[in-house]
């Protein structure tokens, strides 16, 4: 057993024996010419760290900030952090997680107990900071949740708790445009009536699940992020998430062996907030998937039988696999097999809940592993950072995170039974919404796997593009692509020009406002719907010019000439509006090289003022490639 998973952050590996050394060579680091101090803490983060070894990083980072090095690929980010707790031991925990999710992150914090006050007063230091968002750590000793006589009385109770929590983010907006991450409230473990607890209004348990019941529902309609503390401690256990010594003592929101676990949790939120949640599960097989080796033990031999205890610990591995391919995750193979044998238990074993159709690439074949895992990102047009590693071998998870250290891979413990619990507690695939292009992800990494076997096939570029048939939709932002267009805008990297993010309000903002110009991007060909593809945001410069603010597309849509077919439709309908020229902007991130010659490519003009491209519309728009379909009644309010 792994009775310690969540409290050691046990599928991380154990800090490095020299871990203090090397915080305190990279916080004294002198040498300006020294490479890539960001990539250094981002691999030291990389492990089950306690709360003084996340602090000792968190300073090292400070340390190398203050200096003026440059931390890519760390991304900046600051964080507000109000609470009705005391939070010097979390801050500086939080700084150091959100390096392990990509973030070279600066807190802003205010004196214990003036969380109100921070966040009414539009002068407060938080407000004035101008944070990205604000985490508001309250728990249900904040909030006014007394003893209910009724069902009817308890409902007002939570009503206007709820209406308190409210306020405080609407202030924040107003006074900041700070996005707030909001706490569910975790239940005290303490009963008043027992069994009972949860029915009888009188009880803290039930109003606090009616509090949660409330927050949820309103958060579906507000542009804030919930951080489920109530689910997280449920998990942990009640008892043991709640510290009354450590309450009374220095005022300690949980027990301070859990706040690594806070922080990875907050870590994960401002991930997916940002587009950081992995999208491919890559699976080894032997002893990963199934008990045993295929090669050697035969289709008889391998364990993943019902009613088998070690068979039913990998069944629940190939079931949470499953799990996450319907929510959208993509399944890929990487296994040192011969392809027929391993594709064989996938066809054939009738205990198999994985079959063929669910892996979109599968690579088994005496290749080393990085180069495998390689070949499944070029195959997906996906970036290495998307990738999740599943291989109960931990010379391969080494030789993995040694050659591919953007991959993500989980310890596994010695009981295979707790694999599948080890996955999930990672968190690597966090997510804020859930779209119906979500559950169809999957499905179109693997058209699209049908369509690079086809593009082998054709007779040239022209041919293939041909015999795809396509057909592209323009249309503007509107409500029911909203979530989509917020998940592609924080997702995309590569193949985006300025990588600018924006929120859910920001987004439905510029679905009122009348002086900017939008498109959401849709494309079909013989294999299906690609769904949403690209995202397009003008803004007016002048009367007669739109600065192209956000261009992006997804990679598995690259080389197909959809950019020219979105630069088409801009020319187009810039010329209806009287625009003369188009500005593009190229802003270098780090990892959008890929379109670094971008506007040179498409006829754009180079500027004086770096990174600024322009291009006339009454130059010749290129010609169509494939059906378009331009949903344009809308614009006329433009």
């Amino acid at each position: 057993m792994i009775d310690n998973l969540f409290e050691e952050l046990a599928w991380l590996p154990p800090a490095p024996a020299d871990f203090k050394q090397r915080c305190r060579a990279l916080a004294e680091q002198q040498d300006p010419g020294r490479e890539d101090p960001g990539r250094e803490l981002w691999a030291l983060s990389k492990h089950a760290l306690k709360a003084p070894q996340l602090a000792r990083l968190a300073a090292a980072m400070g340390r190398l900030a203050a200096s003026g090095r440059p931390l890519a690929p760390l991304t900046p980010f600051k964080l507000g952090v109000l609470g009705n707790g005391t939070l010097d031991m979390i801050v500086p925990a939080l700084a150091g997680t959100a390096i392990r999710h990509g973030f070279a992150l600066e807190c802003v914090t205010a004196p214990y107990g003036v969380y109100a006050q921070q966040a009414l007063d539009p002068q407060s230091t938080i407000n004035r900071a101008k944070c990205d968002a604000v985490l508001l750590a309250l728990d249900a000793r904040a909030l006014p949740l007394p003893p209910a006589a009724d069902a009817g009385e308890a409902q007002a109770i939570v009503a206007e708790a709820v209406d308190h929590v409210e306020s405080f983010c609407d202030a924040l907006h107003s006074n900041s445009g700070a996005i707030c991450i909001v706490q569910t409230l975790a239940a005290f473990p303490e009963t008043l009536f027992g069994s009972a607890d949860r029915t009888i209004p009188a009880s803290p348990r039930y109003l606090v699940d009616a509090f949660n019941r409330e927050l949820l529902s309103r958060m579906e309609s507000r542009p804030d992020i919930v951080l489920d503390v109530a689910g997280l401690a449920e998990t942990v256990g009640l008892s043991r998430w709640h510290s009354p010594a450590q309450w009374n003592l220095a005022k300690l929101p949980f027990a301070d062996d859990y706040v690594p676990l806070y922080a990875d949790h907050v870590g994960r939120l401002l991930g997916a907030m940002r587009g950081k949640s992995r999208r491919c599960l890559v699976l080894d097989l032997d002893n990963t998937l199934w008990s045993g080796v295929i090669g050697d033990d035969g289709m008889e031999g391998i364990g993943i039988a019902e009613g088998d205890a070690v068979g039913e610990a990998f069944r629940a591995v190939q079931k949470l696999a499953l799990d996450l391919r319907r929510r959208g995750v993509v399944l890929a193979v990487s296994s040192k097999n011969d392809d027929a044998v391993a594709r064989r238990v996938f066809r054939e074993h009738p205990e198999m809940l994985l079959r063929e159709e669910h892996i979109t690439v599968f690579q088994a074949n005496w290749n080393d592993k990085a180069s495998n895992i390689k070949a499944i990102s070029e195959e997906l047009s996906l970036g290495l950072d998307a990738f999740v590693f599943l291989d109960d071998n931990p010379v391969e998870r080494g030789i993995i995170r040694q050659l591919l250290p953007d991959v993500a891979i989980p310890e596994l413990p010695a009981d295979p039974a707790y694999y599948s619990r080890t996955l999930a507690a990672a968190g690597y695939f966090d997510s804020l919404t859930f779209s119906s292009e979500d559950r169809q992800r999957a499905d179109f990494y693997a058209s699209n796997a049908q369509r690079v076997a086809l593009k082998q096939k054709a007779g040239g570029v022209d041919a293939y593009y041909a015999s795809l048939d396509m057909e592209i939709t323009f249309a503007p932002f509107d409500e029911p692509g909203r979530s989509r267009i917020v998940q592609l805008i924080n997702k995309s990297n590569q193949f985006n020009l300025t990588t600018r993010r924006y929120t859910e309000a920001e987004i439905a903002t510029l679905e009122r406002d009348t002086s900017c110009f939008t498109l959401q991007i849709r494309l079909t060909d013989v294999f299906g719907d690609n769904g949403m593809i690209s995202v397009v945001i003008c803004r007016p410069v002048d009367a007669s010019s739109w600065a192209i603010d956000t261009w992006l597309m997804s990679c598995r849509v690259l080389g197909r000439n959809v950019e020219r077919m979105v630069l088409r439709e801009l020319i187009l309908q810039a010329r209806r509006r009287g625009i003369s020229r188009l500005v593009g902007q190229y802003i270098a991130s780090g990892r959008n090289d890929l379109v670094s010659d971008h506007y040179a490519k498409l006829g754009f003009r180079p500027c004086e003022a770096e990174g600024i491209w322009l291009f006339d519309t009454a130059d010749p728009e290129p010609v169509a490639t494939m059906k378009v379909i331009s949903r344009n009644v809308e614009f006329s309010r433009l």
